[in-house]
């Protein structure tokens, strides 16, 4: 089983960026069985809303992940209700609206997809990695993939760690800077800190750089805008063995869009 994570989609730059990418990754690396995107950023750059998720689905996205700022758009609600393909961290309290995990199934092949968010230097939800154990057993019998969206690494390998063995891939995003420490672990899980992003590299981790900077130099409130420049598409490749659920391989991508003339 052939896979293809997408870092998080960063507002209408970054869809376009993943529009022109994706056929140039099913070229270079597919053809893929499941894409998988964290879509939290994709609707302006905070949050997701019903078009752009059709949107997503339409260019070939199979499932979406998401992280903290799935709340940032009310119009994303109703569809982590309604949408099983769209899921958010799995350890916000039961009373959170969606679901954390879901199994989606293409051409016989099934994979199951959960989400987990980290708790240093982000808000303080339940544990992460008790909610994994928990998740895991409703999931046994299909390959994991796990997206952590969490900013310490530390906090992303030791759960890498925790899970090796139990879980296909565990795979970093949120910190939208892809990182270079890609492996199978010990007992056959893929793992990787950060994904990367897909959207404008020319910023500041997908906004426009001066207002990043100004409120680094005031310490005042300022409104970013989704950045345009340098639009890249960060992913990784995976393969599966699905008899016995471990990972073969992992691979960086990272495909640039040409400007237009």
């Amino acid at each position: 089983m052939k896979i293809l994570f997408v870092g998080d989609v960063v507002g209408k730059p970054g869809r376009k960026a993943l529009a022109a990418a994706l056929p140039r990754a099913r070229s270079l690396k597919g053809p893929f069985d499941f894409v998988v995107a964290n879509a939290e950023n994709a609707a302006g750059g905070f949050g997701l809303t019903q078009k752009v998720m059709e949107e997503l689905f339409d260019l070939g996205v199979d499932a979406l992940t998401s992280g903290n700022h799935i709340w940032d758009n009310r119009e994303a609600l109703p569809l982590l209700d309604n949408e099983r393909r769209l899921v958010r961290p799995a350890n916000y309290p039961p009373s959170s609206r969606g679901c954390g995990s879901a199994i989606i199934e293409k051409k016989g092949l099934k994979l199951a997809i959960l989400n987990l968010q980290g708790r240093i230097f982000m808000q303080a939800i339940d544990c992460p990695f008790r909610r994994a154990d928990d998740e895991i057993d409703t999931l046994e019998g299909v390959p994991i993939l796990v997206d952590v969206h969490a900013e310490a690494t530390s906090e992303k390998r030791a759960l890498g760690l925790y899970l090796d063995g139990r879980v296909s891939a565990v795979l970093g995003t949120h910190t939208h800077v892809q990182t270079a420490d890609e492996e199978i672990l010990d007992r056959g899980t893929a793992y990787i800190s950060d994904v990367g992003m897909t959207g404008g590299h020319g910023g500041v981790i997908g906004m426009e750089k001066e207002a990043i900077i100004s409120k680094f130099l005031t310490a005042m409130p300022t409104k970013f805008e989704v950045s345009s420049k340098n639009l890249r598409m960060d992913a990784v490749v995976i393969d599966i063995d699905e008899s016995s659920g471990k990972s073969v391989s992992i691979s960086r991508l990272s495909i640039g869009i040409e400007k237009e003339k």
